[in-house]
């Protein structure tokens, strides 16, 4: 199974020096479990097992942490990813993720210069007059130069690492097969769900590949918010935007960061924070598209108490019945519905078999614990946290939109509150939350609703009848099949398949040495070192599967640890 997982060679160094930096931080164990060190060591490949002393004084998430920063670009976004996952991790986890800086050394302009070619398709100085060869910026896929367009406008240029998406994409491919063995493999972290993290990075790093995306979605952005002077997104330049450059316009004002600048400016705090706010909850509840990573980084304040939202490579989407489901979550905590909550949390963690009963009861705590705190007193961080501890100890999970969602939230009540202390996030969201509850029973919404739900029964019931003929056929030609998947007996389904080779290969060996021992008595025919020619074949053969049976039985042992 692990040579069937493992087969794209083109792989092998990157894996030998993957498993080599799990090794270093004292989680040889994971590498030995999924049998990657077996088959490191079959493809010549040789591993250090040593872990080392000065590690040892480190806590796991420390090691963790550090083990993805050695292993580049793609890993330290993958801790980024994780820094979201509130619900399935710790938060002492979830502090060592965020510690993750997406930072990477400079190129110089001239390693860029022939690709900005191609993609512009003419020379670089006939499309901006001035660009500053130091950039402003720099990460592991793209760096940011500032630079002028002919009219005198001001612009950032982003620009693709050359060759980083072969890179990216050699490791993603490693990332799925290394999910699924662990997945297999190792027990204690199934309930972290790898797989589903991986395709959840993996989507996201492929739209953040493509440059031309940042663009589409600050502009859908900028589009809901047209009525709104107040908030201001970079104006895109299409004539020069592709997969691996974007231009958008350069916003100059107050970095979201200088808190000394903001008063010196003479801008409102509070007035700025009830803004951030408004805007992206408008974003979350209303539009249904987000700036998923709101940070002071991401933000810059205007003249006007204006603030202008950049960098939107990563955005999260809301479906209009995950906002519906969201709506119910909150309703039904101010309303001190349990089982409201209970239903809205079941809803979001698919099939997974929960106590209803136990769950109900700590729901009806978190309810009782944050029902009749003053709006002011209530802090959103802290009973986002309690919700996602309370869903971690029942093993459930929030879905991937979500956690994207949490996290942006969290991270605009800190901000917040960095400009006002006394800024209350309840209170702001309240009347987004009036506005979508009323809106779910406008008369149009309720009618296309109800008329999307009749149309859904007459697909239905028009389809019942050659249904039901296609099921009754099946019937009576004995074609009929019932597929059952049951994911705890993939291991054993393998561990069958290896059992019956062994098997197979022991009664063929066995089959050999009584074949050729018959063989070795009749006389005549060809010979060699004075022995029948068949009956020394036979037992060669024999030798060989028996050798590779006992080597066989020998891993088997040495790879479940016994």
């Amino acid at each position: 199974m692990i040579w069937e997982a493992l087969s794209a060679v083109r792989d092998l160094g990157r894996l030998h020096d993957i498993a080599s930096i799990l090794i270093r931080y004292g989680f040889g164990d994971i590498v030995r479990r999924a049998g990657l060190g077996h088959f490191l060591e079959r493809a010549g490949k040789a591993l250090h097992w040593k872990y080392p002393a000065e590690q040892s004084h480190l806590e796991t998430p420390q090691r963790i942490r550090r083990a993805l920063e050695e292993m580049g670009p793609t890993f330290i976004k993958l801790g980024q990813i994780l820094a979201t996952r509130v619900d399935l991790f710790q938060p002492e986890w979830i502090r060592e993720f965020e510690k993750l800086q997406d930072q990477a050394p400079a190129l110089p302009f001239e390693a860029l210069e022939k690709q900005l070619l191609e993609d512009l398709g003419a020379p670089v100085d006939e499309i901006f007059p001035e660009l500053d060869r130091k950039p402003l910026a720099a990460a592991s896929i793209a760096q940011v130069h500032r630079a002028r367009l002919e009219d005198g406008t001001l612009v950032v240029v982003k620009i693709r690492r050359p060759g980083i998406e072969r890179i990216i994409e050699a490791d993603l491919r490693l990332l799925e097969r290394l999910a699924r063995i662990l997945e297999s493999e190792v027990a204690e972290l199934r309930r972290y769900r790898p797989q589903e993290i991986v395709h959840q990075f993996t989507l996201s790093m492929r739209r953040e590949l493509d440059l031309a995306v940042e663009c589409r979605n600050a502009e859908r952005v900028a589009a809901n918010f047209e009525d709104k002077p107040e908030i201001i997104v970079p104006k895109v330049y299409w004539d020069w935007v592709s997969e691996r450059i974007n231009v958008q316009q350069f916003i100059r004002g107050i970095a979201g960061r200088n808190q000394q600048a903001i008063d010196a400016a003479g801008l409102s705090r509070s007035l700025l924070a009830t803004r951030g706010a408004n805007a992206v909850l408008q974003m979350v509840l209303i539009d249904g598209l987000f700036h998923a990573d709101p940070h002071p980084g991401n933000i810059i304040y205007l003249p006007d108490n204006r603030i202008a939202f950049i960098d939107f490579g990563m955005v999260g989407r809301l479906s209009e019945s995950r906002r519906d489901q969201v709506i119910d979550l909150l309703h039904s905590i101010v309303n001190r519905d349990c089982s409201g909550v209970v239903d809205v949390l079941l809803d979001w963690s698919g099939e997974i078999y929960v106590d209803t009963t136990s769950l109900a009861t700590e729901v009806d705590l978190f309810i009782d614990t944050y029902h009749g705190v003053p709006l002011k007193a209530l802090n959103m961080a802290s009973m986002l946290a309690d919700l996602t501890t309370l869903m971690r100890d029942h093993q459930l999970a929030l879905p991937p939109d979500l956690t994207l969602l949490f996290k942006a939230l969290i991270t605009l009540e800190g901000m917040g509150r960095q400009l006002d202390p006394d800024f209350d996030m309840i209170s702001t969201a309240a009347p987004f939350l009036e506005r979508a509850m009323l809106a779910r029973y406008r008369p149009d919404i309720l009618a296309k609703r109800s008329f999307r739900q009749f149309a859904g029964i007459l697909d239905i019931v028009t389809g019942m009848p050659q249904d039901l003929r296609r099921l009754l056929k099946s019937l009576r030609g004995g074609a009929l099949k019932i597929n059952v998947g049951v994911t705890e007996l993939n291991h054993f389904g393998w561990q069958l398949d290896r059992a019956a080779s062994r098997l197979t290969i022991g009664l063929v060996t066995s089959a050999l040495i009584i074949g050729s021992s018959v063989v070795m008595t009749v006389t005549g025919g060809p010979t060699l070192f004075g022995l029948p020619v068949f009956g020394f074949l036979g037992f060669l053969g024999a030798g060989f599967g028996g050798v590779w049976l006992m080597l066989s039985i020998w891993r088997g042992k040495h790879d479940t640890g016994k």
